[in-house]
């Protein structure tokens, strides 16, 4: 039997995810590249934040760089309601989307602010933002880091 609260949530999903994947809505950080609109799990796209366990070392000092990314998402996002744009879903059977935050391009913002990098494996649309990072030295930019995808799959500084 279909409870009245199922009822209300399905509502709610369809009523906020247009047929493009597109959600509107106030977002919990999950980490740094994945938040949650409406239930909905959405990964950012075009870019990968490290790990929240993850470390980075910053003039010898060793600072929690994937923490200080979920903490910047937080702060981009303030409190305000997000909008996502996305059409397609990752193995995990999140929404893949670009995010904003007071007309601010989250995915964007996290890779010029060097709490992110560009994910060339999937996308190529935040690698002029990177790059400025790089060169400003800027959040990871700024030291030593292991890439996420590397520090998942096990390599440490």
């Amino acid at each position: 039997m279909v409870t009245m609260k199922y009822r209300l949530g399905l509502l709610l999903l369809i009523m906020f995810t247009s047929a493009h994947g597109d959600v509107v809505g106030h977002a919990r950080v999950v980490d740094g590249d994945t938040i949650e609109v409406n239930r909905l799990r959405i990964r950012l796209n075009g870019i990968d934040t490290s790990e929240s366990h993850q470390t980075c070392k910053r003039n010898d000092v060793i600072w929690a760089c994937g923490r200080e990314a979920t903490i910047m998402t937080t702060r981009l996002i303030d409190g305000h309601q997000v909008q996502c744009i996305g059409g397609s879903h990752d193995r995990y059977g999140r929404l893949i989307a670009d995010c904003f935050a007071q007309g601010i391009n989250i995915n964007s913002m996290l890779v010029k602010l060097g709490m992110a990098l560009a994910y060339r494996q999937y996308s190529v649309e935040y690698v002029a933002e990177e790059e400025i990072a790089r060169q400003e030295k800027l959040g990871l930019w700024s030291g030593k880091f292991v890439a996420p995808w590397a520090w998942r799959e096990g390599e440490r500084l």
